[in-house]
């Protein structure tokens, strides 16, 4: 049950998840064009903290911390083999998106009580593409979806934690799902292992791209015809997604499409940039 001074009443919020070890998303976040701190997060997890509040524009101007959050898990997601998991709560609902490749998303939410709104289907799919046993963690994964009186959005997250638990994940301690944003940002500072990533123009993220395409697990995808017709479709994809994002001023989308774009121009330009260096 929901307490009046539980921190998923008051708090917003959020974490990304990715099922990747530091060196491997690293590459990608500058992409974000958000500061972010990156921290190990247990075997083969990297947790990253967003600096700022990317959801609250400058003036007035607001866009939901999961709509947010589900652009970012979408844009690292694309042109990876990891998968990224989105966590994200604010005073009326917590939920989590999960992300993966070129699939649709997969998100389920819960109100403020504990009260759950999505479908059992999303949490099989959540099992199965995080590669969760089928069985044990099927069930704990079902009771999360089920009425419970003792359990806020706040516990809800928890549970799904506790299962992730059990697929190697290992949160830092204080980043606790149902904090506020400014008491994650200031937790995650402090760690010994935290990096800090940020935005540093168009120019050095796709250097860093390149760098990371070349010696990542996409390398035997950026040459020849292949890779020309997969960075054409990321481009033709990619500029729609922008210009849905620019016009329903969704910065998520903004960013995801922005990432494709960026992604499908490497692949099409990478040999005459790797010839000319």
């Amino acid at each position: 049950m929901s307490h009046p001074d539980s921190p998923s009443v008051h708090a917003t919020g959020a974490l990304l998840l990715c099922r990747a070890p530091v060196a491997d998303v690293r590459p990608a976040l500058p992409l974000l064009r958000e500061r972010v701190l990156l921290a190990p997060a247990g075997d083969g997890w990297s947790v990253v903290v967003p600096e700022g509040k990317p959801w609250l524009a400058t003036g007035d101007a607001y866009e939901p911390v999961d709509r947010v959050l589900a652009g970012w898990a979408s844009a690292l997601a694309i042109g990876t083999n990891w998968p990224v998991l989105a966590l994200w709560w604010d005073p009326d609902r917590a939920g989590y998106t999960l992300a993966s490749g070129f699939r649709r998303t997969v998100g389920y939410e819960w109100l403020a009580d504990g009260t759950p709104l999505g479908e059992d289907e999303a949490m099989r799919t959540f099992a199965v593409r995080l590669g969760l046993d089928p069985v044990h963690d099927m069930e704990s994964l079902e009771a999360l979806t089920g009425p419970d009186d003792d359990a806020d959005a706040r516990a809800r997250l928890l549970g799904l934690i506790a299962v992730l638990h059990r697929a190697g994940l290992a949160l830092p301690v204080g980043l606790t799902p149902g904090e506020s944003a400014d008491r994650l940002r200031a937790v995650a500072r402090v760690g010994t292992d935290t990096q800090t990533v940020e935005w540093s123009g168009w120019r050095d993220a796709l250097r860093a791209e390149l760098d990371w395409v070349e010696q990542g697990p996409l390398a035997a995808w950026v040459r020849g015809p292949r890779a020309r017709a997969i960075g054409a479709v990321q481009v033709g994809v990619g500029v729609p997604m922008v210009v849905w994002g620019v016009r329903r001023g969704s910065a998520g989308w903004v960013v995801a499409g922005g990432l494709m774009v960026v992604q499908g121009a490497v692949g099409l330009t990478y040999d005459r940039v790797r010839t000319r260096s």
